[in-house]
């Protein structure tokens, strides 16, 4: 692990963890919601994994910035060096209908890349985190990525939203299997374990979802890329990430590129 940063981890799974652990308190007893926006719920679990994180990083890390899903933005943050990136539970749908695939995410980003990563998975207690140059890891176990190459072999993880659209239905043909999972975080940290090959998202992203998941993936020996095969670097000042977006070994999504410039 890259010394400097050793606190930085720390800090980031413990809350992680903590954070977790409040939510696990209320899937088992209150998974009320009210619509905070058009189709975006939200419930007191939310809100108070968000309380633990945000109070825990100030005062952890009284001079970085933050960028939460549930706390109102700064216009200063954008110019910030360093912004922990969190959504305290993203799967906020799955967890309502008590689908066990949601996840805590909290990224660290210092001069717009992702550095710190950690997902956690409040009911399995599963803490995937990653360092960058120092490997993606479950628990103390090295992660590494699916070593399919072969897009017709491949599982691919997406969205329950996106499939009833039909917005990847012309990539299923193509694949072993179209796998849905909730999370976009639990996604990511699915593909960097090499439980899902690749991921692929046909609808606009977050920073809060994917950043630290970016981290998680690129540490494990993928790629995180649009399917022009750019990267995305975080912190900016507009937050959404446009499709269409893969996640995986290189070979793959350079396959669903290519499918996608086909189709």
């Amino acid at each position: 692990m890259t010394s400097e940063l050793e606190r930085e981890v720390a800090v980031a799974r413990e809350l992680a963890a903590q954070a977790g652990a409040r939510i696990a308190q209320h899937a088992a007893r209150d998974r009320a919601s009210w619509d905070k926006s058009d189709d975006h719920p939200v419930t007191q679990a939310d809100l108070e994994a968000n309380e633990l994180i945000t109070a825990g990083l100030a005062r952890a890390f009284p001079l970085d910035a933050l960028l939460s899903e549930e706390t109102a933005d700064s216009p200063e943050r954008a110019s910030a060096q360093r912004v922990w990136v969190v959504d305290p539970l993203d799967g906020t749908k799955e967890f309502i209908e008590n689908v066990p695939e949601y996840a805590v995410s909290i990224a660290l980003v210092v001069a717009r890349q992702p550095v710190v990563g950690v997902v956690y998975q409040p009911l399995t207690r599963e803490c995937f985190w990653a360092v960058r140059g120092g490997g993606a890891w479950l628990g103390d176990t090295r992660l590494h990525g699916s070593p399919r190459t072969r897009l017709e072999e491949a599982v691919l993880l997406t969205s329950r939203t996106e499939m009833k659209r039909g917005q990847v239905d012309r990539f299923k043909s193509a694949v072993g299997e179209l796998r849905p999972v909730g999370s976009v975080a639990f996604k990511l940290a699915l593909v960097a374990a090499g439980r899902g090959d690749v991921w692929l998202s046909m609808a606009p992203k977050s920073e809060w979802d994917v950043c630290a998941g970016h981290l998680l993936v690129s540490e494990a020996g993928g790629v995180f890329t649009n399917l022009a095969g750019e990267e995305r670097d975080y912190n900016r000042s507009d937050v959404l990430l446009q499709p269409p977006m893969a996640a995986g070994p290189a070979a793959l999504v350079a396959a669903l590129a290519r499918l996608g410039k086909e189709s």
